[in-house]
């Protein structure tokens, strides 16, 4: 199984599913303008309608999505090299 599958099948795993039938038209209007407005999923925009509704606004939030790159930090000199020659004033550039 691809690394990436795996991660997100474990992620799937932590995470209930709903499926939310009859949504009020006025309601459905409501989120969608929202999400375009925001430039967010109509999911993000639900989830959060959902968590505002539910008392829990307030409560600090986790996030998960950059939990792959823990641990894959790699040293690179080439790298480290080519971001310090982009800190290098050319003085002719600036008179």
């Amino acid at each position: 199984m691809h690394s990436y599958t795996a991660y997100m099948k474990s992620r799937e795993a932590k995470r209930q599913q709903y499926t939310i039938r009859g949504v009020p038209p006025e309601v459905d209007r409501a989120l969608r303008n929202r999400a375009e407005r925001e430039r967010r999923s109509l999911n993000e925009v639900a989830l959060d309608a959902l968590r505002n509704g539910s008392g829990l606004a307030d409560t600090p939030r986790t996030y998960h999505d950059l939990d792959h790159l823990i641990g894959t930090w790699v040293e690179d000199p080439e790298f480290d090299a080519a971001i310090a020659a982009q800190d290098v004033i050319d003085e002719d550039l600036w008179r």
